[in-house]
């Protein structure tokens, strides 16, 4: 179902037609930093831990805290706040999620304690959870046609750089601060540019026809699913204090609150109510492949960064400047082919992303043996041009997935179904951070101190899970491919109809 936009003030177009909003680019300008900012905090803070420990006297704990803490909760607010994006209007909620982002960012700045630091870092995940979603929402709902594809473009390229260059902008700002409170800065840079954001998005995000006449969260679904999310999470977030071993229970948990929560939706369609995530976008072609691809990829991808970080700065005695440095051609690759491959998504489709895990797949494993042969300070020269290639591939994979999974997905589910693509993302971000920094702390210890090893142990687990996801965009190419050469499917089921009200 199209959604009409227009100008506040300006009358809508006719029922059932969609009109381009004159806005839409500026839009998408504003958003897209906004969500810049929320990502790069994911990994930005890894390079001023070593500050905040001396400077608040955190315990290793806390410091777990105040890094992993925001990814648990980001994780934890994205469908909620995807599906009241879809019922009270991306624009409010997008707004109300910036200035919160905006408050919480001072006040991990301003911090007097450790605990302080990890309340607001908590505090600070809810609010970037709850701007995600409305990015990829926004883009289902302002744009069309190739434009989409060009929007999910930016998206990618947004992810892609916010990951990647967190290293390097962290140690640039340490760099140029001085004294123990230089990590302040981490946190206080998001406050000047969010305002101005803030500003902006009031002025250039359109209100869309999104908003529910009558409002309904669904109360169950919502602390059945975070209760699943957080089992997953805690034992990650947990791991490097024994959290893997501690909690091996709430895994266990995890699949019975997930089903629960599966049974508690489908209930809820069946009795005509508004679901938390409509259990009738498992059937949407394309979009449980693509959630599947997505959460695959991030467990490999974003924990390459940590144990890249470790080996260069512990292993090869980098600063945390240098260290960031080294992995910027990851950056530049991902930045240059997500805006070209958002353009050739309607002409190329899954084939962009089945190259580009080959080729993500291929910079890894070669960065791995690179990194295994040459040691020293040449070491971060010397995988500059496979982690480039790495990151060319990588923007290949991003970009498409998020555009094929929800190009069939209806308008009025897009912040539902975006919140739980990026879940997904989160969750496997976790799970791969989790994993690659185990195996290379075990590498670590097996070889008595083998930095080169250690690192190129992980990588070679990275490239593992790019596999895994090949394997996934190779059956959903396939799968569409048959798709297109059958006649037309039967009316489906009422029941699953999309649009049954």
């Amino acid at each position: 179902m199209d959604v009409v936009t227009s100008r506040p003030g300006e009358p809508s177009a006719a029922p059932g037609t969609w009109s381009p909003d004159p806005r839409r680019w500026r839009a998408l300008v504003v958003t897209q930093i906004a969500g810049f900012m929320t990502l790069l905090d994911v990994s930005i803070v890894n390079v001023a831990v070593p500050s905040i420990e001396r400077g608040l006297h955190a315990s290793p704990q806390q410091v777990q805290w105040v890094v992993s803490g925001y990814a648990l909760t980001f994780g934890l607010a994205l469908v909620p706040a995807g599906r009241l994006g879809d019922m009270l209007g991306r624009r409010r909620m997008f707004l109300i999620a910036l200035g919160a982002f905006v408050l919480t960012s001072a006040l991990a700045g301003a911090a007097p304690t450790a605990g302080t630091l990890v309340a607001a870092r908590l505090l600070q995940g809810v609010a970037a959870g709850t701007l995600a979603p409305q990015n990829s929402a926004l883009i289902q709902d302002l744009f069309r046609g190739p434009e989409r594809g060009r929007a999910f473009g930016v998206l990618g390229a947004t992810i892609g750089l916010a990951t990647a260059v967190g290293p390097v902008l962290g140690g640039l700002i340490l760099t140029l601060g001085s004294g123990p409170d230089a990590w302040r800065w981490v946190f206080y840079v998001n406050v000047p540019i969010g305002v101005v954001a803030l500003v902006l998005a009031a002025r250039w995000v359109p209100r869309t026809g999104t908003e529910a006449a009558r409002p309904h969260l669904d109360l169950v679904g919502t602390l059945l699913l975070g209760g699943g999310v957080v089992a997953v999470l805690l034992p990650l977030v947990e791991g490097a204090s024994g959290g893997l071993s501690r909690w091996w229970w709430a895994y266990a948990l995890s699949v019975l609150l997930f089903a629960l929560f599966g049974r508690w939706e489908v209930r809820t369609v069946r009795r005509g109510s508004q679901p938390l995530l409509d259990p009738r976008l498992l059937h949407i072609p394309g979009y449980p492949g693509g959630l599947l691809i997505g959460l695959l990829y991030f467990a490999g991808f974003t924990g390459i960064w940590l144990v890249l970080a470790m080996y260069f700065q512990f292993g090869l005695g980098y600063s945390p400047l240098r260290s960031g440095l080294a992995v910027t051609p990851f950056a530049l690759g991902a930045a240059i082919s997500s805006m070209i491959s958002g353009r050739l998504v309607p002409r190329l489709g899954r084939w962009l992303t089945v190259v580009g895990l080959i080729v993500v797949g291929i910079g890894i494993g070669a960065t791995a043996l690179v990194l295994r042969h040459v040691t020293g300070p040449s070491a971060g020269l010397a995988c500059a041009l496979p982690l480039f290639v790495a990151g060319l591939g990588g923007g290949m994979v991003v970009t498409p997935n998020i555009t094929l999974a929800l190009e069939a997905v209806p308008v009025e589910m897009a912040g539902a179904a975006g919140g739980a693509l990026q879940t997904g993302q989160r969750i496997g971000a976790a799970m791969g951070t989790a994993l690659l920094a185990g195996v290379y702390y075990s590498t670590l210890s097996r070889t008595g101190g083998d930095y080169s090893r250690a690192v190129s142990d992980a990588l070679f687990c990275a490239s593992g899970s790019m596999l895994l996801a090949l394997v996934l965009a190779v059956a959903e190419l396939v799968r569409r491919r048959h798709v297109q050469g059958s006649p037309p499917a039967p009316k489906p089921h009422p029941e699953f109809d999309l649009h049954r009200t």
